[in-house]
């Protein structure tokens, strides 16, 4: 996640209270229990690639080193083994950097299955990039970023696979990876102005960011940032069948809308484009942090909150009209 000012303060104090969250449908409890969990997308797939994507072998995934690279082939194989085509010619968006370095996006695409509607499309996205390297604790400088953002970018490879399998969305569906979201959405910016430029009809765009930690229970799964723009948290919920998202007054304060890699595409296509998280500032203390590995992440809760968005999505890839708009 893009830095935010006094976020290590934040962190220090317990969460502010949550507005009162509209239309409260079934409540969700985080799982605690992994028998529990139901769903096509498996623990053990998520679990593994996080490991891969969080190891010390790929040095904190920083824009332009051989960890990044590593990260990116991961990707791309796991795309191809799953038979998700690449947009462009190959699975890379590049881009240069000020610092001359060489970025790329990765991104899957999966054509819609209906005639007419797959000539819209959704993008479904996360960024892969991290840090590299943090403060020292006990010799480790190596900032791993699972929960940020490797879960996220997981989530976005899982449900390729899943839509790959199924062939059942009738609007079309970019996947995407950024890389330099770190160093200022850099990655994210270029893209959304790529596809700009070659008229693409996009309808919404989500951004998963830190997904890898649970709320309290008495509280929505996750939020949505932006939520007053749009109204895409509501009909989540409704697509859902329960109250996986809501409002938290932290993103609103901090901005997050606007700090992570929804905002690119808002900005040029002026589409509903808004962040998805579980991250609320008082169940994660290693943001930016050499302990930012997998063994922090919940994966019960990450399983179970990919496995529940499945329907929120489907809902929204399959509307027969634009349902989700931006408020006037």
């Amino acid at each position: 996640m893009v830095k935010i000012y006094g976020l290590l303060l934040a962190l220090a104090v317990s969460s502010c209270g949550a507005h009162k969250e509209q239309n409260d449908l079934t409540d969700n409890k985080s799982v605690s229990n992994s028998e529990n969990i139901t769903g096509p997308i498996a623990l053990k797939s998520i679990k593994h690639s996080v490991h891969h994507l969080a190891s010390d072998g790929l040095m904190g995934r920083k824009t332009g080193s051989e960890g990044l690279e590593k990260a990116a082939v991961y990707i791309e194989n796991f795309f191809k083994d799953n038979q998700v085509k690449p947009y462009f010619e190959t699975y890379r968006d590049s881009f240069q950097t000020k610092e001359n370095f060489i970025g790329y996006n990765v991104v899957g695409y999966i054509e819609g299955q209906d005639p007419v509607l797959k000539n819209e499309f959704v993008i479904l996205g996360a960024h892969y990039d991290h840090i590299g390297t943090a403060t020292a604790v006990q010799g480790d400088v190596i900032a791993n970023g699972a929960n940020d953002d490797a879960s996220g970018t997981v989530a976005v490879m899982e449900w390729a696979k899943y839509f790959q399998e199924m062939k059942n969305n009738k609007r079309s569906i970019l996947f995407t990876l950024y890389d330099a979201e770190e160093m200022g959405l850099l990655g994210s910016r270029h893209l959304a102005k790529r596809l700009k430029d070659e008229n693409l009809d996009l309808y919404t765009m989500i951004n998963f960011e830190m997904i890898g930690v649970p709320r309290n229970p008495d509280q929505s799964m996750g939020y949505i940032t932006g939520y007053d723009l749009s109204n895409m948290g509501e009909k989540l919920n409704v697509y859902a069948e329960q109250k996986i998202l809501g409002y938290l007054e932290k993103a609103k304060a901090y901005n997050l809308f606007q700090r992570s890699d929804n905002f690119p595409f808002y900005e040029v296509f002026n589409i509903p484009a808004q962040a998805i998280s579980t991250f609320d500032f008082a169940n994660f203390e290693y943001y930016h942090h050499v302990d930012d590995e997998p063994d922090k992440i919940d994966f019960d809760h990450m399983t179970t909150f990919i496995n529940k968005m499945i329907p929120a999505l489907e809902g929204m890839i399959n509307a027969p009209t634009k349902e989700i708009k931006l408020h006037e």
